[in-house]
């Protein structure tokens, strides 16, 4: 078998990512499997998202700009439900990036919304087709 097994994202504080974070994963089909005081799994056709709190960080805070992971980009549904999700987003912790541009801020052929959470996470929403 190839392919993505799972993601780990460190979090400077667990109890204030895990509510938007929770959200978005919940909205995009993925399922909370697992919950410890330090972290959340949450599961979606076998690939898995965990967010971490660890003793190991070296800042508490995020900066996407820095070497490492830019963003992520899931799978949104149809163009409707990514539509849904975008315009849900705000109530839940993420801002929209690229808004002037939306739905087509990847280009002409692709359909997909930009997100930010108050971390300074950035996540991509990909329509079907794209």
């Amino acid at each position: 078998m190839k392919g993505l097994h799972h993601v780990e994202i460190w979090v400077g504080d667990i109890e204030e990512a895990a509510p938007s974070w929770g959200w978005l994963l919940s909205a995009l089909g993925f399922e909370c499997i697992a919950e410890w005081p330090e972290g959340r799994t949450w599961d979606a056709g076998g690939a898995y998202l965990t967010l971490t709190t660890s003793p190991n960080l070296s800042s508490p805070d995020h900066d996407r700009r820095r070497p490492g992971v830019n963003h992520l980009a899931f799978w949104g549904g149809s163009r409707a439900e990514v539509d849904a999700t975008m315009s849900d987003a705000s109530a839940h912790g993420w801002r929209a990036l690229y808004q002037e541009r939306y739905p087509h801020a990847g280009g002409p052929d692709h359909y997909a919304g930009w997100l930010e959470n108050t971390a300074g996470f950035k996540v991509e929403v990909v329509a079907a087709g794209s």
